[in-house]
């Protein structure tokens, strides 16, 4: 499966932003898809992920109620809706497929480009 995100930008705090991740290849309702996020000399962090079924999804505590994953398996696709973005928001945002269980961050093996959140204060 291929991966292509968008929609990452420049935000005031307290805005939204819709990140999209587009999937190409092996049928997209086959895999769980998640969301990553790498801030400058931060490690990768595990922000968000859906079941295949859209059925079940995981967030990071930091987020939760502010960012909502969703997937649209007809149009090959998945979405992080981010609500009241923080500054400590701010990073490179990352799609990633996995043909495990969805809210395990190690068995993502397939990852798009970065998408660049940055949120001014």
């Amino acid at each position: 499966v291929q991966l292509q995100a968008s929609g990452g930008g420049l935000v005031q705090a307290g805005g939204s932003l819709r990140l999209n991740c587009a999937a190409s290849g092996r049928t997209f309702s086959a895999y769980a898809m998640g969301w990553f996020r790498q801030a400058p000399g931060k490690e990768r962090e595990f922000v968000a992920a859906i079941s295949r079924s859209v059925g079940s999804t995981y967030y990071v505590e930091s987020v939760k109620g502010r960012f909502t994953i969703s997937r649209d398996n007809a149009k090959n696709t998945v979405f992080l809706q981010m609500n009241s973005l923080k500054p400590e928001d701010a990073a490179v945002y990352y799609c990633a497929a996995s043909l495990g269980t969805y809210y395990n961050q190690y068995e993502y093996r397939y990852w798009g480009q970065g998408t660049h959140v940055t949120v001014s204060s």
